[in-house]
């Protein structure tokens, strides 16, 4: 493989780069042109799901998944996933069959094109720096989950640096307990290193979805004891 990777590093700059970006335009536009029309429905997320799915294949990354039969289709869920890299976006894109929201950092919002779009298909920014704003970001995800659709969070709050399991923030546990709705945690192992700065490696991705945590076994000042299960049941994972 070592021997191979010269002409990988060519092919990811000549051609999965050129096509990724403008696959990313494509899909984009696609919905923010839908999502509108079609808010909360399958057909405004065959886009983003097509584009993750074919993003990984043109890296040639192989996704596993385990896991699925844990879910209720008709069940809304908190789901919590570790944050090792890029690719976690697409794996979860292409390959979590549910509708749901994204909770992401408000930076996010002035990616060109990318931006508009996540606007436009409802996803909640968050303002981290803003607690008031970041209090406001967490009550519209509230409202989504009470519509029945679900919401995709990273507790860390950002990618990991080491590779290793980050600190967990409290928010997609507090939102939980206040709705009384499972949270699934999710564990993606092989992200990190797939990608070194701005180089990529072919490989396996693999995406665990574990049991939903039930938290009506958990009082509203639990929220802590909820994080660290949560963060344990993901950690066993890695």
């Amino acid at each position: 493989m070592k021997l191979l990777y010269p002409l990988y590093f060519v092919y990811q700059w000549l051609i999965a780069m050129p096509l990724m970006l403008i696959s990313t335009v494509i899909t984009s536009i696609l919905i923010f042109l839908i999502s509108p029309v079609f808010p909360n429905h399958k057909i405004s997320y065959l886009p983003g799901i097509l584009w993750g799915k074919f993003v990984c294949y043109l890296f040639f990354i192989h996704v596993k998944i385990s896991g699925m039969e844990h879910l209720d289709r008709k069940q809304s869920y908190v789901f919590a996933a570790n944050h090792q890299s890029a690719f976690d976006i697409l794996v979860i894109y292409g390959w979590l069959p549910y509708i749901f929201k994204w909770l992401l950092k408000i930076e996010l919002r002035k990616v060109p094109f990318l931006g508009a779009a996540c606007q436009a298909a409802g996803h909640i920014f968050v303002d981290r720096s803003n607690p008031v704003a970041a209090k406001q970001s967490m009550q519209k995800a509230v409202e989504q989950l009470k519509n029945g659709v679900s919401v995709v969070i990273f507790p860390e709050g950002t990618r990991t640096k080491t590779g290793k399991l980050g600190k967990f923030k409290r928010g997609a546990f507090l939102m939980a307990l206040e709705l009384q709705l499972p949270i699934v945690p999710i564990t993606i192992a092989g992200s990190f290193e797939r990608i070194k700065g701005w180089r990529t490696f072919p490989g396996t991705i693999k995406m665990t979805i574990h049991p939903p945590v039930d938290v009506t076994t958990y009082g509203m000042d639990e929220s802590s004891a909820l994080l660290r299960n949560t963060q344990e049941i993901i950690r066993s994972g890695l």
